[in-house]
This record gives structure tokens, sequence and C-alpha cells, in this order.
């Protein structure tokens, strides 16, 4: 692992178009109920045997509720094969719950927003 990354510095890495991978570790459930817009869900607990989704990557960001097992999940990344040495393999700041930029939900959420795409029912937080 490389280090941790702010959640601003992963918002202007999105909005540049930067090849990252934003990996949120959270349960399925809880990435449904809304993520980091192009994250990809790999649960924690699926994460030793579905690292190889990572073949290749570059960047990889780690993403969870409090910023607390994406250091782990980090670390078990950055020691994988498949990923180059020279990848940076970073664990966003304090998680989610620092995350200020809007999350997309998944099509069965969406039932749930208002015109604007505001949402108007179902958790806040979407852990």
């Amino acid at each position: 692992m490389d280090a941790e990354i702010s959640p601003e510095e992963v918002r202007e890495l999105l909005e540049a178009g930067e090849a990252v991978r934003i990996v949120d570790i959270r349960p399925e459930p809880a990435f449904e109920r809304g993520h980091i817009p192009d994250s990809e869900n790999i649960p924690f607990h699926a994460l030793a045997n579905e690292v190889e989704r990572l073949d290749g990557a570059e960047r990889v960001v780690t993403v969870c509720p409090h910023g607390k097992s994406s250091v782990q999940a980090a670390r078990l990344i950055s020691s994988y094969e498949g990923v180059p040495d020279d990848a940076r393999v970073e664990s966003m700041a304090g998680g989610l719950d620092e995350w200020e930029y809007g999350l997309e939900r998944s099509d069965a959420e969406s039932d749930a927003t208002d015109e604007s795409g505001d949402v108007t029912e179902g958790p806040d937080a979407p852990f």
C-alpha cells in the first residue's frame, strides 16, 4: 500500500478521467444503496478470491465506510502479484463518511428519487 488519499484527490482523479480503479469493499447491498460513481464492488470477504479482477491496474483506491478496512484491503491488493510493482494502491482516508460529492445508486434504488435526482426515501447513509 502506498498511502492514503483524500476524498478530494479521488474526486479530482475521476473528474480528470485518470485511469484509476475505485474498489468499494462493502457488501453488495450497501454498494447498491450508494457508491462513488464509476467504482466497482469487490466485497472485503471476497477480495482474496477476486483480486485477479485487478490484473494490470496501474492505480487502485480502496473505499469502505470509515477508512479503516480499506487500509487492509489496499495492503492485500498491493501484495497481489497481478498488480504491477509500480502500481499505486491507496486507501481513501475517512471512507464514505468523508465523501461529499454525491453517490451513484443501483437501478433498483433509483426509483426512490424525484425528477431532480434527489433521493426521496431510504437510508441517508449507504453503509
